[in-house]
């Protein structure tokens, strides 16, 4: 038996579609249903490599008994967060307003036709455990709230919506806030700091912008940046075998990790790790994890049309982490007593192990590793190679894709490779020519086929990357793509009235319409939209995005002003308006110019002779640079002005 999930597109989706359950996707047939029926929706929100979404599926959905009492009393909607960020980010923000943890799978219920949300909850056992209530009591408790105590739910669900409302209600500041980096900067401190308590998350909006804003001396941030380099590119987050970076670790000494690979995670620490670089912390296990990750996107996670897939399971024959662990015999049989004593000087390796009795390898300290231990961590890989792999999700998402395009544009730049570069070219390329017909940008591409209007972090983020790779190649291809989609990003999301942009475009089945301005797992569209503007005004010289730029960023002034730790993105966008800065020159040295750390500084392609460079900020141009050193110490002054 099959339900309706079966012939959908999205993996997440069609793993549920041999359950019992009545599941019906997102989508007018769906709600129509539940109005007509007057029954509760009962909506699950989750990804496909998400674990406590698969161990639920294999539990609470595949019971005949709960699948019978949903059947008769709600309508069952199933929801792939990566095709709907805008359905998932009303009903996560509707969760934690009823004071409950986020997460996934996000199970909720709403009421028909309103789609009000008035429970809701992650991961639901069978019976009672981890403090948490059985699936089939939750079930029967919110059927007997929902028909008898209508009264109640009513005024139960005006205070939900209220409080929805409230959040897009922002009104634009006439001035921004003083000192805005530097209390963001004090802001985010203990967001970075090193906690054993975990779990932990990269967080690299935060850590990116803790670097960003250590250039004004602040040593503390930098070192927090460096460190949270050193923890990801040292410890069991990173794949020390085959490369790529798991989501988090359970923990908090960044050992054992939640074992599925996200591609947003790697495109965002590829660059940050490229930019510690470029700033000066040059830990070899930073160039060492690119390189790898490298491998590993180009190995597992490239369609051969050139995109990106979207992610890889954290389970494997039914088990978490079963691929990615080793036992300790089996270290010493593989490797005989002399590689797994090799291994040991270099990697927390005991016969306890870390994980469940296995070892999850994690480096005991950093620098470069040498030529015996790379061979052994070879022989590794060749070994593991035959073992069962986790699924991967082959899904394009233009978002997702966006960060790796840049991620591999600045290591290109950074560690002078030719490869990076190309890879990150062919993904762009393919986005242009598929996801884009002139009308519809499209946010996801299933097996070469595009679906799903795209949201405001696919126009955001894609257009960065276009521009990265302008920054890069300095062709006029990629800017005039970025300024294409620009104006299309304009036209479909922009709020004319107030500034900023929506995150989708306006929908009888959206509760509410959000513009996204907080920071989570990906940074803020928001905050790259207003940087992504100051750039395009630096590289046309048009001051329409510039005064863009200053609108969007004063929608968020209130926020900005009360919570910058909420918001590094927006404050990067705030940096870049007050701090922007063009340098004119020829392409030679531009390249050797993006090998260091500028974060506010765009580069355009000019004759200036016979100065070398010209510095500008803004519309104010510095004194012609005659040398190489003039011209870092003019760009290092404009970017710490004021």
């Amino acid at each position: 038996m099959t339900n309706r999930l079966a012939a959908e597109k999205s993996l997440y989706l069609r793993k549920h579609g041999t359950n019992p359950i009545d599941w019906l996707p997102w989508g007018p047939e769906a709600l129509a249903k539940a109005a007509a029926e007057n029954k509760p929706l009962f909506v699950s929100i989750g990804y496909s490599s998400c674990h406590w979404c698969t161990v639920m599926e294999g539990e609470a959905f595949s019971d005949q008994e709960i699948a019978d009492f949903l059947n008769t009393y709600y309508v069952a909607i199933k929801v792939d967060r990566e095709e709907r960020p805008d359905i998932d980010a009303i009903y996560m923000q509707a969760l934690q307003l009823m004071n409950e943890q986020g997460g996934w799978p996000l199970n909720i219920f709403l009421t028909p036709g309103d789609l009000v949300p008035f429970y809701g909850g992650t991961y639901f056992p069978m019976t009672d455990r981890y403090g948490r209530p059985g699936f089939m009591k939750v079930l029967t408790a919110i059927h007997d709230y929902y028909s008898t105590k209508r009264e109640e739910l009513a005024k139960h669900k005006l205070r939900i919506l209220d409080a929805l409302q409230a959040t897009t209600k922002l009104k634009p500041g006439m001035e921004f806030p003083k000192d805005l980096l530097k209390n963001g900067g004090d802001q985010i401190r203990s967001i970075l700091g090193r906690d054993s308590t975990g779990p932990s998350f990269p967080m690299i909006p935060y850590a990116s912008f803790a670097l960003r804003v250590s250039r004004f001396g602040d040593a503390e941030l930098a070192d927090l940046a460096a460190n949270r380099g050193e923890d990801l590119a040292l410890g069991g987050i990173y794949d020390h075998v085959g490369g790529g970076f798991h989501r988090y670790t359970v923990d908090g000494t960044w050992t054992v990790p939640h074992f599925e690979k996200m591609l947003y995670d790697n495109g965002q620490i590829l660059e940050f790790l490229s930019d510690l670089w470029a700033a000066g912390i040059q830990e070899p296990a930073f160039e060492r994890a690119v390189s790898g990750t490298f491998d590993w996107l180009t190995r597992e996670m490239t369609d051969e049309r050139g995109y990106f897939y979207g992610s890889q399971d954290a389970d494997s024959e039914g088990e978490e982490g079963k691929f990615y662990v080793w036992s300790y015999k089996e270290l010493e049989r593989l490797l005989g007593v002399e590689g797994r004593k090799r291994l040991e000087n270099q990697f927390f390796v005991t016969p306890k192990g870390n994980f469940e009795g296995k070892i999850v390898l994690q480096r005991r300290k950093g620098g470069l590793l040498d030529t015996e231990t790379e061979k052994c961590l070879a022989q590794l890989f060749a070994e593991r190679k035959d073992r069962i792999p986790p699924a991967t999700d082959t899904k394009l998402i233009v978002a997702w894709n966006a960060l790796v395009i840049s991620g591999l544009a600045r290591a290109s730049e950074v560690f002078d490779d030719e490869e990076y570069l190309d890879t990150a070219a062919q993904a762009a390329e393919f986005i242009l020519e598929n996801q884009w017909t002139g009308e519809v940008f499209y946010r996801v591409n299933y097996d070469g086929i595009p679906a799903i209007p795209a949201k405001a972090e696919d126009f955001a983020l894609f257009i960065k990357a276009l521009l990265d790779l302008h920054r890069t190649t300095q062709s006029t291809h990629w800017l005039d793509g970025a300024i294409t989609l620009q104006k299309a990003m304009d036209e479909q999301l922009g709020d004319i009235e107030s500034g900023g942009y929506f995150t989708s475009s306006a929908s009888p089945d959206l509760l509410i319409r959000e513009k996204e301005y907080q920071d989570n797992a990906t940074p803020a569209a928001n905050g790259i939209a207003s940087a992504n503007l100051v750039r395009l005004f630096l590289l046309t010289d048009n001051p329409a995005y510039l005064e863009q730029a200053e609108r969007v960023l004063k929608q968020f002034s209130q926020l900005l002003e009360q919570a910058p730790r909420a918001c590094p993105s927006l404050l990067a966008g705030y940096d870049w308006l007050t701090h922007q800065t063009l340098v004119r020159t020829d392409r030679e040295r531009i390249a050797q110019l993006a090998q260091g750390y500028w974060p506010t500084a765009q580069f355009k392609t000019e004759n200036v002779a016979p100065a070398v460079a010209l510095v500008c900020q803004g519309l104010q141009c510095l004194q012609p640079a005659t040398t190489d050193a003039e011209i870092e110490e003019q760009l290092f002054q404009s970017l710490v002005r004021g």
